[in-house]
């Protein structure tokens, strides 16, 4: 243990909410960041940590993942989330909201009272459960387990939203659903963010279900259509109908084979960093040398998950560190802002950039350093060194 007081990041360029800082230092005392200097004079009673010409960027925040690690949320166990969060975190993922696919209610208990342990103590990466499922069009059903996909029913998901209180942050839904608008409410009611997801809503079942609350669109161009003709005419996809309500927010699987790359750019164009951000949707194999999914349907071929009938992609092996290269390297998106739609933006669309998301005074020392080429040099979360340079 460190007999310092403080820890002084220097030795390369800081994004803050303001831009790139550079020749200045980001001080860290305990779990927070203590300030942001515009100097990189040593400070006393401070380890100096050089980060050797990296950029000094905010933690990334995960808000749709599976596992990692050998391991998937699904299981339930406490075992299973720690395992998943520690590979997770050793690739810059310091923010991590544990998902579950389209599962039974036995499942969904589960996951709620582990995620409410771990979240016991302030210091964990997890901030959150994120619910996909199993209210979806079974007609994009993707790699969700099919005789678990269901329309909403109110006696099921209140039960649910009460024994998650605190805990479950996020819901999937397909808004054409009969009885979707009561779920919508009930989820804004209970402080649960709704998101669209595995759907073949058109615009009017957009609009209705964004008016009513649902103002995120899960793993976006993924289990979602685009405009098609009908005889002479055309009609707007669920993809176009998001991109017409301005205050919906998106996240994209940026792995470089969910979404194209040009789709990953066109989306970010249309949207903006201030409502875009990205995901790894990774299932258990992620970050782990195994190629075992959790669902025996999925196998990994072509650095992708796909049910083994190759009838759709079920997921993905990416990383945090690799949202940022294919963001950079191939959708040619500049560097400070594919970092902010990896912890700023997903932090504000869950209600937590008070703590997290950026490089402030005050905030938890999340921050990850990525050299030249994107690769990631340097890990800390919460003020804990988990990968030095």
């Amino acid at each position: 243990m460190s007999n310092f007081r403080y820890k002084q990041i220097v030795g390369g360029r800081i994004l803050t909410p303001q831009g790139w800082l550079y020749g200045g230092s980001v001080i860290v005392e305990g779990t927070k960041i203590f300030a942001v200097e515009t100097t990189q004079l040593s400070i006393q009673d401070a380890e100096r940590i050089d980060v050797c010409g990296a950029d000094i960027v905010p933690g990334g925040i995960d808000l749709h993942v599976h596992g990692g690690g050998g391991r998937d949320f699904m299981e339930g166990t406490r075992e299973a989330f720690d395992v998943a969060v520690e590979a997770h975190l050793q690739f810059g993922t310091t923010s991590i909201f544990p998902t579950l696919s389209s599962s039974t209610v036995p499942m969904m208990e589960a996951a709620i009272d582990t995620c409410r342990e771990v979240m016991l103590d302030d210091t964990s990466p997890v901030q959150g459960l994120h619910l996909e499922g199993p209210y979806f069009n079974p007609a994009q059903a993707g790699a969700q387990i099919p005789e678990w996909i269901k329309a909403p029913r109110p006696e099921e998901y209140y039960s649910i939203l009460e024994r998650g209180r605190g805990v479950l942050k996020r819901w999937d839904e397909a808004p054409e659903l009969e009885g979707s608008k009561g779920f919508v409410v009930a989820c804004a009611s209970h402080n649960v963010l709704p998101s669209i997801a595995h759907t073949r809503a058109l615009y009017h079942d957009v609009h209705e279900a964004n008016l009513a609350g649902m103002t995120h669109a899960t793993h976006f161009y993924n289990a979602m259509p685009v405009v098609y003709k009908k005889r002479e005419y055309k009609i707007p996809g669920t993809v176009e109908s998001i991109f017409a309500e301005k205050n919906m927010t998106i996240e994209m699987i940026a792995d470089g084979i969910h979404v194209p790359p040009i789709m990953l750019k066109m989306a970010w164009q249309v949207k903006g960093t201030e409502k875009t951000c990205f995901i790894t949707d990774s299932l258990a194999v992620a970050a782990s040398d195994s190629a075992v999914a959790f669902d025996p349907r999925v196998i990994v071929e072509d650095g992708v998950c796909k049910l083994a009938d190759r009838s759709a992609l079920a997921g993905s092996i990416a990383t945090m560190d690799r949202l940022v290269r294919t963001a950079v390297q191939q959708a040619e998106i500049p560097m400070e802002d594919a970092c902010r739609m990896i912890s700023e933006t997903p932090a504000k669309i869950m209600g937590i950039y008070d703590r997290k998301g950026s490089l402030q005074k005050g905030k938890d020392a999340d921050i990850i350093c990525f050299d030249h080429d994107q690769q990631l040099t340097f890990v800390m979360q919460c003020g804990r060194v988990i990968k030095a340079c």
